[in-house]
């Protein structure tokens, strides 16, 4: 067993083999029915899956279960055809979604999410141009592609000003956690059956770790992020840590850091220092 030097922090073997270990355990078909990621699976057209995967990623706070019944209610209220609706949908059409909600996510978010993939699929064919349209090959993260994508995604007329809390930034300084779910969904191919791999023009290893409160609070008791607060930079800091496993799929310790923390792991641990 080796250990992993980081610029920061060498990586003790023991979590290294840890890491291994747990990705390989989340990392498969059992991992989906109990996690958002479970909507896109009902699908099989591309933007089918883009889309209900956006929306999943988008409602993910607070508990699982109630994520994806709310995701299941949302694709209800589109004929269970997302693309399709999304193109051909009429102003009569969004007079049911006026009372969809989760948490903070209201109507007025609802229509504008409405209005933007309508506008958005009459000119392209995926979702992926809105994220790859600001990025190069030469970027080492995703970080430019989510600031293009966030500032796509505001500029309409119709835009609420309310609305903009639901699509995170680089810029506002947020670790933008769902996006960079989103993004591992759609762009990791490792043949697992979780992730689906359908986008081609951005690099697994420009992603960036998604540092939800499990992922954060592992990855601090294992020393992988030095920093003291969650934001951009510290997503980035935990993913160029996580480099020095895999520089080509950092992202995929994402399932490990998760898994960990279902487990309780950092509790653990914490109980017994």
């Amino acid at each position: 067993m080796l250990s992993v030097e980081s610029e920061s922090y060498q990586i003790p073997a023991f979590v290294v083999d840890l890491l291994e270990e747990k990705a390989e355990q989340y990392n498969r078909p059992d991992f989906v029915a109990n996690d958002p990621i479970s909507i896109p699976h009902r699908y099989s057209l591309k933007q089918d899956i883009e889309i209900m995967a956006f929306w999943a990623a988008v409602l993910a706070w607070g508990q699982r279960k109630t994520i994806i019944n709310k995701c299941l209610e949302l694709s209800s209220l589109m004929d269970d055809a997302p693309y399709d609706f999304m193109k051909n949908h009429e102003d009569n059409d969004l007079k049911k979604f006026l009372a969809f909600k989760h948490r903070t996510f209201n109507a007025t978010d609802t229509l504008y999410f409405l209005h933007f993939f309508q506008q958005y699929y009459r000119r392209h064919d995926s979702l992926e141009f809105a994220f790859s349209k600001t990025l190069s090959n030469s970027d080492t993260t995703i970080e430019k592609g989510l600031i293009g994508f966030h500032d796509s995604f505001c500029d309409s007329e119709n835009f609420s000003a309310r609305t903009r809390k639901h699509i995170a930034t680089p810029v506002r300084k947020s670790s933008c956690k769902r996006l960079n779910m989103f993004l591992r969904w759609m762009v990791r191919k490792d043949n697992k059956g979780v992730d689906f791999g359908i986008w081609n023009t951005i690099s697994p290893s420009q992603l960036v770790c998604p540092c939800d409160v499990h992922v954060d609070r592992v990855a601090r008791v294992l020393g992988l992020i030095n920093r003291p607060v969650t934001d951009w930079r510290t997503a980035v800091e935990l993913t160029s840590t996580l480099k020095n496993l895999d520089p080509d799929d950092p992202v995929k310790y994402d399932f490990a850091l998760f898994g960990l923390g279902i487990e309780g792991f950092a509790t653990k641990v914490n109980t017994f220092k």
